[in-house]
């Protein structure tokens, strides 16, 4: 079967709400990276196939194909075609899945993956929320919806309330994996691990969600995002703007552009799972991309796994016994924010880069997905 090549792997800063990327259009932060990325490739652009982005809300300066119009914003050729998908937090990730069958399917040869999201400026749920307003109705209703799950509260936050439930997750353990995930990422930043991957923008030149003050103390006194729950902010992922591409490439497009691939995609998986949890699907994705591949969790180096929630990836972790020192090493987007549509792609962005710094091997990626679904990828360093 025909390869498919990560041959480059950028993204910007990610900026927390309200911050240095937060009056910045979507379209002008998605053009930032692609231009990036061309480059650093070295790729004339006209031999771009499509471009592939992931948008959760679609609406407002995210309307009318993000993909194509952070191409155009950044100045590049009109004869090369983009579109835009929505496969919620895995939206950048399924956009790397989509650009790897193109070329493993000899249908195309070189694609861009990757995804924005602007969330200071285009609040999360915008598009549900407001089409409500207008009269436009509801996503989780209609009478089959209605007659199979009834009127129960369909939302991430119920969901991680309900894992950690389920799992006899505590709130302590929660509070101690957050301030886990904030000390990673500093020192990642403070060794300079995260300059490689990223393309500052402006006078934003870091990610501004780690927070060096975090404490026991302070996360202590937070209150739960429910009442009686175990849930708070400290343990949720931040809200924050961000984009990040990844060039894609088949071996005979390696060879005609003279380019030097990252990384080789493995084995890929996406999986559906309960809408009402709705975030425990990383543990049935990681099982299918694993017998995919014929590999074990105990072949993979490194893995990436969004932190949507902190209970998300404890769960997961008593699940698959995955190792704690190798799950997001750098940190999560607990301490480094999580751009809905962005996230997949500057989760392999970081990924790659780890992998090629520490010369490991095999990395995994997964995701939880709203609507109870989750993607995994494997790739190889090379």
């Amino acid at each position: 079967m025909p390869e498919a090549f990560i041959v480059e792997a950028v993204r910007s800063p990610v900026g927390r709400r309200g911050g240095g990327l937060s009056g910045v259009h979507p379209n002008d932060l998605g053009a930032h990276v692609l231009r990036a990325l061309l480059g650093r490739s070295g790729l004339d652009p006209a031999a771009v196939d499509d471009v592939i982005f992931g948008c959760v809300d679609q609406i407002g300066a995210q309307a009318a194909n993000i993909a194509r119009n952070s191409w155009l914003a950044a100045g590049l050729p009109e004869t090369v075609p983009g579109t835009t998908l929505d496969r919620q937090c895995g939206s950048a990730q399924q956009a790397l899945h989509f650009a790897a069958q193109a070329v493993m399917s000899g249908t195309q040869d070189v694609v861009i993956a990757g995804g924005v999201e602007v969330m200071s400026s285009v609040p999360i749920s915008s598009a549900a929320l407001l089409g409500q307003r207008e009269g436009m109705g509801f996503p989780y209703g209609g009478d089959g919806w209605t007659q199979r799950f009834g009127d129960q509260e369909i939302s991430q936050f119920r969901g991680a309330e309900l894992i950690a439930e389920k799992w006899g997750i505590t709130r302590e353990a929660m509070e101690e994996f957050a301030l886990e995930s904030h000390r990673r990422a500093l020192a990642a930043a403070d060794a300079g691990w995260f300059a490689d991957e990223m393309a500052p923008y402006g006078d934003v030149t870091a990610d501004e969600g780690p927070r060096p003050d975090s404490s026991r103390e302070k996360l202590a006194q937070l209150e739960p995002l429910r009442e009686g729950g175990r849930i708070t902010a400290a343990v949720s992922s931040q809200i924050s703007d961000g984009a990040a591409a990844l060039l894609v490439a088949s071996e005979s497009a390696v060879r005609t552009h003279g380019l030097t691939p990252l990384a080789r995609v493995h084995a890929m998986s996406v999986v559906g799972s309960d809408p009402v949890l709705m975030l425990t699907g990383p543990i049935p994705a990681t099982d299918a991309v694993l017998r995919r591949s014929g590999l074990t969790l105990d072949d993979i180096d490194y893995v990436e796994i969004n932190e949507a929630f902190a209970s998300v990836v404890l769960a997961w972790q008593s699940e698959t016994g995955a190792s704690q020192e190798r799950t997001n090493a750098l940190g999560g987007a607990i301490a480094l924010g999580h751009p809905l549509g962005a996230t997949g792609a500057r989760l392999m962005t970081t990924l790659i880069h780890h992998l090629r710094r520490t010369g490991a091997r095999y990395g995994l990626q997964t995701m939880c997905e709203g609507g109870g679904m989750a993607n995994a990828t494997i790739v190889e360093r090379l």
